[in-house]
């Protein structure tokens, strides 16, 4: 297992995007449901999760705007500074919507699906300006 990376160059260099094929939904639903989400996260709303379409189909919990999610495969020390801002602000500049989780080992870009693609190639692009 590698040790975690804090330096912002080098998470930003070494960031190596990947795209999930899966298609996935941020909605709000009951705990019952946090087995099935990818992640879950409460707020004073309720509690929000993030589930593959065919889960959000099967629950009648579709949004609006299907996602895909690309990691950031460094392993991103949670004290590390800059890469998340790195990552929005570039495909902010472009006009991609950008959601941000972050994990234990990595962060997790989630994007509108029509804008994945190119949102990989504008990581990608980002990753050897550094």
């Amino acid at each position: 297992m590698s040790s975690p990376v804090k330096d912002t160059a080098a998470m930003i260099s070494g960031m190596a995007p990947v795209l999930d094929s899966t298609l996935y939904h941020f909605c709000m639903g009951p705990e019952a449901l946090i087995p099935y989400a990818l992640a879950s996260f409460r707020e004073d709303e309720g509690l929000s999760l993030i589930l593959t379409d065919e889960m959000a189909h099967a629950k009648g919990l579709l949004s609006d705007l299907p996602m895909k999610r690309i990691t950031l495969s460094v392993h991103s020390a949670l004290d590390g500074v800059g890469l998340t801002a790195a990552v929005a602000t570039v495909l902010a500049d472009e006009g991609i919507a950008c959601n941000m989780v972050a994990g234990f080992h990595h962060d997790h870009a989630f994007v509108p699906a029509a804008d994945a693609e190119r949102a990989v190639a504008l990581l990608n692009a980002l990753s050897k300006t550094v």
